[in-house]
């Protein structure tokens, strides 16, 4: 039996605008996804027959990397599905990982570029931020050109990612799960659709992109006075791309009093949204108040690890 564990993640700012290369930051966060895989008679996920319907992400992953003799898959999550958290990403590395060092051939590299392959052949369309994050953990920032502290370089079709490990600092951040599921697929392609056609769509994801760069700025110095309030005008720029929510609005609006900022987190359209906090407690209150789900998280978390039995 081989067992492993990933970590969710969060994008702290650049989600949509990294699909088109634009850079991005996230951060591994404190709940994670375990995995444990055993000889069986047939391939199953939690005692269910393996099906590319109810397990698209695990049966791409099999696909990809094993091709063998019938296995058993156990998953447990600390995390929800759809909730922008990581938790595909996650679900995807910690398997890829488990099968990778069961056929010898186990490296970060590896898993991150074939997680990426998994994600774009289940989502359509994809970036490698959330698999490179849940792989590498701590925090990473990805770019279009290589510089310092590159972990890899991803390639598909004309575009091109260099992931660089990036230090981020301890922080507590609450998450508002608002229980509504948004599939990244429709979202992504949503927005595709905005950028294609209209120089403005492409104008804010442009914009994006450099309040992203400020953004690393602000994280180098341990300014987070300055961060949430990027992260703030990063959310705006989000809802002008159409893939905030009601739900999502209503609790960065609760939160903000509270808060140095807040915004979505993933794909948007439903799932989550962050608020970064020295006060947690009535942040997640007012969240509460308001129908959603407040989750305490700490960044910078371990990223994959893999234990053979």
């Amino acid at each position: 039996m081989v067992a492993s564990s990933a970590p969710g993640k969060l994008i702290l700012m650049g989600e949509h605008a990294v699909v088109f290369g634009q850079p991005a930051i996230a951060t591994a966060i404190s709940l994670r996804l375990k995995c444990k895989i055993s000889p069986s008679s047939g391939f199953s996920v939690n005692g269910v027959p393996l099906s590319d319907r109810y397990h698209p992400y695990i049966s791409s992953a099999v696909r990809k990397v094993w091709g063998s003799e019938p296995i058993a898959i156990d998953i447990v999550s600390e995390m929800p599905s759809s909730s922008g958290l990581g938790s595909s990403a996650a679900v995807t590395v910690a398997v890829l990982a488990a099968l990778s060092q069961m056929k010898g051939q186990f490296s970060e590299k590896n898993v991150a570029s074939n997680g990426f392959e998994v994600e774009s052949e289940v989502q359509g369309r994809a970036s490698p931020i959330d698999t490179s994050t849940c792989t590498h953990g701590r925090g990473i920032f990805i770019d279009r050109t290589p510089a310092a502290d590159m972990l890899w370089e991803i390639k598909r079709d004309t575009r091109r990612w260099f992931i660089h490990h990036c230090d981020v600092p301890e922080m507590e951040m609450v998450v508002g799960y608002t229980g509504v599921v948004a599939h990244t697929g429709p979202l992504v392609a949503k927005v595709k659709h905005f950028a294609d056609r209209s120089r403005f769509g492409m104008e804010i994801i442009e914009e994006i992109g450099s309040l992203t760069l400020e953004g690393l700025d602000k994280l180098k110095k341990g300014d987070r006075v300055a961060l949430g309030g990027l992260m703030t005008k990063n959310q705006k720029l989000l809802a002008i791309l159409g893939v905030s929510s009601p739900e999502i609005d209503k609790f960065i609006k609760v939160s903000l009093p509270y808060s140095y900022g807040a915004k979505l987190t993933g794909a948007g359209g439903g799932g989550s949204m962050i608020a970064l906090t020295d006060h947690a407690k009535e942040v997640s209150e007012a969240i509460r108040k308001r129908g959603g789900t407040p989750i305490v998280v700490r960044t910078g978390a371990k990223g994959v690890t893999v234990d053979t039995a």
